[in-house]
């Protein structure tokens, strides 16, 4: 057998050089060794309605995906998603032509920004981001320009520099991302802003693919408005929501893409090279997720907004700085006031110090040192896990 030499190259593509292993894998992994709590990852600890979950071992019961589904999804779970964009937002979409499901939402921003992009196109993202932006950004050979969502300790949130969002944009930019609401700041932005970013996508035209798989997590009055919903704005835009988040079942990946015919086309002949199908029992049951009354989705934000004020208190009370989110399920809190200023090595530290694991922004960031003292809390979790958390997070402070 011929062995690989000392000098022969890495087997890692350049363009994915710089992606080791996730955060989220060293930090989890952290959290069993230790025994920590885990307020790292983004994910719930309890599972979402029973009646959904019945619905999907219904479909398997009934043969209903357990072969391969059709490759844009189950007509009903597209049906289900064109509903729901109108019945929220009074977008129309054809289920056949304009929706696609995909293998979550992290497929889906691969797919679209593999499909959407040139190699040498130059894509403009706010930062922090979520990491498979970067790596899907460098897998079809773009650059990525960060525009820095900025920290107002005043107004205890993130906030978008419209001036340094326009400068940003060159004669070599393809596409805006957007994510909002906005994970890890928690910002949502608002309808003020989001016409500015329309505005500049149209007299640019430019390409737009926004994140909105926290839609239905909105605090404090806050409002969640589509991008498509904008003038100009529904024939440039890819649309990417996901069920995970919003039913609390995020193991079961499904995900999915609205847009024009033309869009969604080349989103999908990305994505049928990628997993081809996915998930298929599971779109029948989110197909009926997706149908459930507005009481439903009013419980789930009272419920996480309860969580949400529960560990803000408790980090305040450790002694951090907290940024209380808008929306999501993440709370970042700023670590100077404890004396420290690198998250990176104090999350390292954390499960140690205090039992607890959270996740460091920096990593999210091109900059690091804008992120260098920002750490993320994930509060998806039961009330007494937040509490216990709360609890142990007062070493801190003594």
């Amino acid at each position: 057998m011929t062995g690989m030499t000392a000098t022969a190259r890495p087997f890692l593509n350049r363009r994915l050089a710089e992606f080791g292993t996730t955060v989220f894998a060293e930090m989890s992994a952290l959290a069993l060794r230790t025994g920590s709590l885990n307020l790292g990852q983004g994910f719930p600890d309890t599972d979402g309605p029973e009646e959904i979950r019945e619905a999907a071992v219904r479909a398997l019961r009934d043969g209903r995906g357990n072969q391969y589904p059709p490759g844009p999804g189950v007509p009903e779970l597209r049906a289900a998603v064109a509903g729901h964009q109108h019945r929220r937002y009074g977008l129309t979409f054809d289920p056949d032509t304009e929706v696609l499901v995909t293998a979550g939402a992290t497929e889906a921003i691969a797919a679209a920004l593999l499909a959407l992009l040139e190699p040498g196109d130059e894509v403009v993202a706010l930062e922090p981001y979520y990491d498979s932006y970067a790596a899907c950004i460098a897998m079809a050979g773009a650059t990525r320009v960060p525009v820095t969502l900025r920290a107002d300790p005043g107004q205890a949130r993130f906030r978008l520099d419209l001036d340094e969002l326009r400068d940003a944009v060159t004669d070599r930019t393809r596409l805006l991302l957007i994510n909002t609401p906005h994970n890890p700041t928690g910002t949502v932005l608002t309808r003020e802003e989001l016409t500015a970013i329309a505005g500049l996508a149209v007299e640019r035209d430019l390409l737009v693919v926004t994140d909105e798989v926290y839609e239905h997590l909105v605090f404090d009055g806050a409002e969640h408005v589509p991008l498509a919903t904008l003038p100009g704005m529904r024939d440039r835009t890819v649309t990417i929501g996901s069920a995970g988040k919003t039913f609390s079942f995020t193991g079961w990946k499904v995900g999915w893409v609205t847009g024009t015919a033309e869009l969604v086309t080349a989103v999908r002949s990305a994505k049928q090279y990628l997993t081809y199908v996915a998930s298929g029992p599971f779109q029948y049951a989110v197909a009926e997720a997706l149908a459930l009354p507005d009481t439903y989705f009013d419980a789930f934000r009272a419920d996480m907004l309860a969580k949400r004020d529960l560990l803000a208190a408790g980090l305040t009370k450790a002694g951090f700085t907290v940024y209380r989110p808008a929306g999501t399920y993440f709370i970042t809190a700023d670590i100077r006031p404890l004396g420290e200023t690198d998250g990176i090595a104090f999350c390292r530290a954390l499960p140690e110090r205090a039992g607890v694991v959270a996740i460091p922004n920096a990593v999210f960031y091109d900059h690091r040192e804008a992120g260098a003292p920002f750490v993320r809390f994930a509060f998806c979790k039961q009330k007494k896990v937040l509490q216990e958390a709360a609890d142990r997070l007062q070493r801190l402070a003594s």
